[in-house]
């Protein structure tokens, strides 16, 4: 089920908000919770919500058993490397399998002594990089005592199950949402609902005014990528880079509002990505919540920046090819992350140099880094991103129908917004409750209606990773 459908927005969220608010107690808000969030993901495929509440009972039963031993390390251990590595087989097996057997034919190939290597016709669910992460998070948490496990199954059922942040993130700790979950038997519906509405609407704006309209561009255009000119190239990867960001931030933006309605504080996952001026400040920015877990939960235990300036170059690499290799099973995203190490590390190197420049030089720089780096993230192969990077930089005249005064239009207006516009926690700190601003997301609200009952609903973009 997508955000920016009619049966969410005219069927599922009305009928879960309204029951959820008659519900008098936090036992019964849990049940409800847990309930839509597997109605919702069981929407798209219903077979798949037993590979879910398989994980939920593995990390649950595994946070019972640190209750149950909390001071004995060999049972605590158990706790963790066996759930764990659960959970890492059943990520592995759906998304990485086929993945690693189709690189297994390919190395053979290479080596002069092909083989044929069987494929399993596997389906990869949607969502399951993202529940992963919440149970393992929750498991390495309890086990490190950050958290207290929760003996409330259906309070763990729902922080796993939570459809706002259930398919795309943002990838929410258990330590993040756990007062709110404790306290929603109590929770006020009129406290954040101005915020919820108001976080809903501008995350919409993103997607379908914004997004959507940047992918009838970018789309058609790298479908036949073999055929643009550099201008064509240029517009079409300027516009995927704006693409991607509007709508994964618009998903999470409306998963921040749809928290908020109720009662749960979903965290930021997007403070303006295009405003960074170096390589550290731009994975602080974007997609927070994952950096923070690769932060937390890979780079500090690998050692960090703790064991020498040769180790710590060693740790951000292995963390940034981890990191691309999450995204997605394709050797183009490792690429990509180990691309983005490399950027760290030389940033590292020459941190000294780089911070005198002048605060426009480095952010322009950045952001061209980051431009560079979406040719190897979206091309599904290395010849489509080789291809794509010569035209940038070569001169490759005529059109082919890309450069047009619209798209350019919206390229650009998609570059102000994000590159010197406030994003929506910008927008909650200045608001004021006015008519005008109230009618200007009502406005909104309607133009995106509009839109979505003429052209459809499209699918987000992190979907698929």
């Amino acid at each position: 089920m997508l955000f920016n459908s009619f049966v969410f927005l005219v069927l599922f969220l009305p009928v879960t908000y309204t029951v959820f608010w008659l519900l008098k107690n936090a036992q019964q808000r849990y049940v409800w919770l847990a309930i839509t969030g597997y109605v919702f993901y069981g929407y798209w495929n219903p077979k798949f919500c037993l590979l879910m509440a398989f994980s939920t009972l593995v990390s649950y039963t595994a946070g019972l058993g640190f209750l149950k031993y909390p001071d004995n390390p060999k049972a605590r251990r158990l706790c963790l490397v066996i759930p764990v590595t659960v959970d890492l087989l059943l990520l592995g097996f759906f998304k990485y399998c086929n993945f690693v057997l189709r690189s297994v034919g390919d190395l053979s190939a290479l080596t002069g002594h092909p083989i044929t290597v069987a494929h399993f016709d596997i389906v990869l669910p949607i969502g399951i990089s993202f529940y992963t992460f919440h149970t393992i998070s929750y498991i390495v948490d309890s086990y490190r005592k950050t958290i207290r496990p929760t003996r409330n199954f259906f309070e763990f059922a729902a922080y796993v199950s939570l459809f706002s942040q259930l398919i795309a993130g943002p990838i929410v700790r258990f330590r993040q949402i756990e007062q709110d979950l404790d306290n929603l038997g109590h929770a006020d519906r009129n406290r954040w609902l101005e915020r919820g509405i108001r976080f809903f609407i501008i995350g919409l704006v993103q997607k379908v005014l914004i997004a959507d309209s940047l992918a009838a561009i970018v789309d058609p255009a790298l479908a036949h990528y073999a055929t643009l000119s550099t201008a064509d190239a240029w517009v079409a990867i300027l516009g995927y880079t704006f693409q991607l960001y509007f709508d994964f931030d618009g998903y999470s933006t409306m998963a921040v509002g749809l928290g908020f309605l109720f009662g749960i504080r979903i965290p930021q996952n997007f403070n303006s990505p295009y405003k960074s001026i170096d390589p550290s400040d731009f994975w602080r920015r974007w997609h927070i919540s994952l950096s923070t877990c690769l932060r937390d939960y890979l780079y500090i235990p690998l050692g960090g920046n703790r064991k020498g300036e040769v180790n710590t170059y060693r740790n951000l690499m292995l963390t940034m090819l981890i990191g691309g290799l999450w995204h997605g099973a394709n050797w183009t995203f490792v690429v990509w992350g180990g691309y983005h190490g490399v950027l760290l590390c030389v940033h590292r190197l020459f941190s000294k140099q780089w911070d005198a420049a002048p605060a426009i030089v480095r952010r322009a720089s950045m952001f061209f880094f980051a431009v560079i780096g979406w040719v190897f993230f979206r091309s599904t192969n290395f010849h489509m991103a080789a291809l794509l990077l010569g035209r940038m930089f070569s001169y490759v005249p005529g059109s082919s129908g890309v450069v047009t005064g619209g798209a350019v239009a919206l390229v650009l207006f998609a570059a102000w917004w994000s590159m010197a516009g406030p994003n929506a926690f910008d927008m909650d700190a200045k608001w004021q409750p006015r008519r005008r601003h109230a009618f200007a997301l009502a406005a909104a609200f309607g133009a995106c209606v509009a839109i979505m009952a003429g052209s459809g609903s499209s699918p987000f973009l992190y979907f698929q990773f």
